[in-house]
C-alpha cells in the first residue's frame, strides 16, 4: 500500500555538498529525511517556488518531453530502500498505459513538485525505516558529535573575533575579520541544518 506524503521541509546549506529534504505523512505522524545533492535541492526549491529559467533546466526539459509524447506523470512513489539508499518510481500514464520508470528520489520529486504530482511512500519502506534503529542511532550519534564540535569551534572563533576587534594594535586587518565572520556565518548555517535534522530524525 502506498502512503500519501508531502514534502515538509528542504534544508539547503550552500557550504555542504549534501542537502536534506523531509517527507511527512499527510494523515499521520511519521516522517523521515532523505539526503540529496545541492543541484537537486535547488531544483526542487526553484520548482516549488515557480521560478522560471530563461532556458529549460533538466527537470523542466524532462517534464516537457513527457508532455510532448502524450504522457502525464500520475504519481511519484518512494518504492524501495536498499542498504540505506532510497529508490523511487515514476508512474507515467501514456495512451491509457501506465509506465513505471526507476528514478532517484531527488529527481522524481524535483520533477513531480513542478507538476503538482501526488507523492507517496510505500508502506513497507516506512516499516524498514523504523526497523533501521541501529543505523538511525549511528546517524544521530555522528550528527550530535559534529554539532558539539561546531559549538566549540563557534565559541572559539567568536572569542577570537571579539579579541581581534578590541585589539588596539590592529594586528588583524578589517578584511581578515570579515573573512572570519563569513566563516562564522557558514558554521552557524551548518549547525542550524544539523539541529533541524536531529529534530526530525526518527527516535
Amino acid at each position: 500500500m502506498d502512503i500519501p506524503v508531502e514534502l515538509s521541509r528542504i534544508i539547503i546549506t550552500e557550504t555542504s555538498p549534501q542537502q536534506v529534504i523531509f517527507l511527512r505523512e499527510k494523515f499521520g505522524q511519521r516522517s523521515f529525511p532523505i539526503i540529496i545533492g545541492i543541484s537537486e535541492a535547488l531544483a526542487i526549491d526553484r520548482r516549488l517556488k515557480g521560478i522560471d529559467m530563461p532556458r529549460p533546466m533538466t527537470h523542466d526539459l524532462l517534464a516537457r518531453v513527457i508532455e510532448a509524447m502524450g504522457g502525464e506523470v500520475e504519481k511519484v512513489v518512494i518504492s524501495e530502500l536498499h542498504e540505506h539508499t532510497f529508490i523511487a518510481t515514476l508512474y507515467i500514464r501514456q495512451n491509457g498505459e501506465l509506465i513505471e520508470v526507476d528514478a532517484r528520489p531527488s529527481d522524481a520529486i524535483a520533477l513531480g513538485v513542478g507538476l503538482n504530482t501526488p507523492l507517496f511512500v510505500a508502506d513497507h519502506v516506512f516499516n524498514e525505516i523504523l526497523n533501521e534503529s541501529v543505523s538511525l542511532a549511528d546517524q544521530r550519534e555522528n550528527l550530535q558529535r559534529r554539532r558539539d564540535e561546531l559549538i566549540d569551534q563557534i565559541n572559539q572563533l567568536e572569542e577570537y573575533i571579539n579579541d581581534a576587534k578590541s585589539d588596539p594594535t590592529g594586528q588583524i586587518s578589517e578584511d581578515q575579520i570579515r573573512e572570519l565572520q563569513q566563516q562564522l556565518r557558514e558554521m552557524h548555517s551548518e549547525l542550524e541544518a544539523i539541529e533541524e535534522i536531529l529534530r526530525h530524525l526518527p527516535e
